[in-house]
């Protein structure tokens, strides 16, 4: 199993960049395809952008794309997100997921393990 830990959030304005880091713990990270999500305050967890397990293929939301650009390197266990262009409605809590099969999802459900979460605010 992975366990997620996020790092990088913070506050930006619009138009500003940051990026974040996923750094996973465990031997298997590069069984694990991840993915990214985001959550406001009494919302469902929307997603973002997925990777899969050699990080060849990826799948962004219509939202992010063109913005957005995810990679990872396997032999440091981490998956990362650079941000550039950033909105405020980018406004939330950035989630790190890990899911151990072969297949991209969009579907927070389908994912297996989570980190704790990175703020991220974008001031108008």
């Amino acid at each position: 199993q992975v366990q997620p830990v996020e790092s990088g959030g913070g506050l930006v304005q619009a138009g500003g960049s940051l990026k974040l880091s996923c750094v996973a713990s465990g031997r298997t990270f590069s069984m694990y395809a991840m993915g990214w999500f985001r959550q406001a305050p009494g919302k469902g967890r929307e997603f973002v952008v997925a990777i899969s397990r050699s990080g060849r293929s990826t799948y962004y939301a219509d939202s992010v794309k063109g913005r957005f650009t995810i990679s990872r390197d396997n032999a440091k266990n981490t998956v990362s997100l650079q941000m550039n262009n950033l909105k405020p409605q980018d406004t939330d809590i950035y989630y790190c997921g890990g899911r151990s099969t072969v297949l991209l999802t969009s579907t927070p459900n389908e994912y297996d393990y989570w980190g704790q979460g990175a703020q991220v605010t974008v001031s108008s």
